[in-house]
């Protein structure tokens, strides 16, 4: 057998067929939508239909930001994409792009080129955008008198804050002279020289919303003087006065929310700059406390009174302290007197008579210490322990007596 394909190549082959088809790659198909799945990953999955057919689609999370509503069962919209094949099921699908309502291509159209006339001229520039006052006293509402819109703004107002002061200008805001209508509404609002304005109302399809895709209306926005919110229709919706606007709130209660500020907010943020005041004032305060009573503490030291009290007291440590040493001086002194009076009675000639000892001198008061001293038939006076005795030399011997055991002299040391 010859010229066998795999399933792979035969739908590669279909795919590059379908690829290379100048017109498939950017067709427009209008039809009904129908099994309309939106996925967790943010893809679309639908299948357009009519009378005679259907074809599958799908619609990647990456081309969503031009999506300016949401799919819907029954809704004839015109899809705007590539014809190509899914090689996996061998199923051929439109892969959309851009996705309009049937019967608005004509506005989205002159929608389209306005916005890329305002935007060539600068006028959604974010250089352009004037803040929103955080505390405002008057909010102009330029909406219909009647509908859901003006109603939501008044009652989201009234609970946010009952002290701000609404004022409506009740303009047309659909079919012919609406443009016109809510301009003057921002040029009235402007010269009562409100805080801020909310321009806007409720939802509807895109012929609804039309009066704010006017040229006449982005102009009165860019050139109001005055911060100027815009809440047109809702989230999904996309007009050119939401991109004009200082701000854009996704729906007409949350245009409320975002001008009108919260009094029960405010309440509790001064409630808690109070606390955090006091506690400020409370911590400075201890701080400066401490800070005089160690000053002052530093002033009690440094008093002359307290100067003199110590140097008394360090006068009086000092006599203590002399009179101390001068004790243990007189001390030690009388203890080394006792010991040389015992040392001195020790050679004490009148304690050497006591025991038994003599003292001899001669006539003329000298001491005899040697026996040629004493000649024969001199007198000598004998001292002893209760008196003395004359006596005459008779004669005079030599005696060897046994040489005494020497022993180091005692070395007092005087001491200071």
């Amino acid at each position: 057998m010859k010229n066998v394909y795999t399933v792979k190549q035969v739908n590669s082959y279909i795919k590059n067929m379908f690829t290379q088809d100048f017109m498939l790659s950017r067709i427009y198909v209008k039809g009904e939508i129908s099994n309309c799945k939106y996925h967790t990953s943010g893809h679309i999955y639908f299948s357009l239909k009519d009378e005679s057919g259907t074809i599958a689609c799908v619609m990647f999370a990456g081309s969503r930001a031009g999506l300016s509503f949401r799919l819907q069962e029954g809704q004839q919209v015109i899809v705007l994409g590539s014809v190509s094949v899914y090689e996996r099921d061998g199923k051929y699908q439109l892969y959309a792009k851009e996705i309009v309502r049937d019967g608005v291509g004509a506005l989205y159209e002159r929608f389209e080129a306005l916005k890329r006339e305002l935007s060539e001229m600068g006028m959604f520039a974010p250089e352009y955008k004037r803040p929103i006052p955080r505390y405002v006293r008057t909010v102009g509402i330029v909406t219909a008198p009647t509908g859901a819109a003006v109603r939501d703004i008044i009652n989201i107002a009234g609970r946010r804050n009952p002290c701000v002061q609404l004022i409506l200008y009740p303009a047309q805001v659909q079919g012919e002279g609406a443009a016109q209508s809510v301009a003057r509404g921002i040029r009235a609002l402007e010269k009562k020289q409100v805080d801020v304005i909310i321009v806007g109302r409720g939802g509807g399809s895109m012929e609804d919303l039309w009066a704010f895709n006017e040229e006449t209306v982005a102009r009165a926005i860019f050139d109001c003087t005055v911060p100027i919110i815009s809440a047109v229709g809702h989230e999904t919706d996309t007009t050119i006065a939401d991109l004009v606007a200082d701000l854009r709130a996704p729906t007409p209660s949350a245009a409320a929310e975002l001008a009108v500020y919260d009094i029960r907010e405010v309440r509790e943020r001064l409630l808690a700059c109070r606390e955090a005041l006091q506690r400020t004032i409370r911590f400075g305060t201890d701080k400066w406390r401490k800070l005089l009573e160690h000053a002052a503490l530093q002033l009690k030291l440094a008093h002359p009174r307290q100067r003199l009290n110590e140097s008394r007291q360090y006068a009086a440590d000092l006599e203590t302290k002399i009179h101390a040493l001068m004790t243990e001086r007189l001390t030690r002194e009388q203890h080394r007197l006792a010991l040389c009076i015992e040392k001195m009675k020790g050679l004490s000639p009148l304690l050497k008579l006591d025991q038994g000892y003599s003292y001899v001198q001669t006539e003329d008061g000298k001491n005899i210490k040697s026996i040629t001293q004493a000649e024969k038939g001199c007198c000598l006076d004998i001292y002893v322990r209760d008196g003395k005795v004359r006596a005459q030399v008779l004669s005079a011997e030599t005696v060897s007596y046994p040489e005494p055991e020497t022993s180091a002299p005692v070395m007092l040391r005087e001491e200071e």
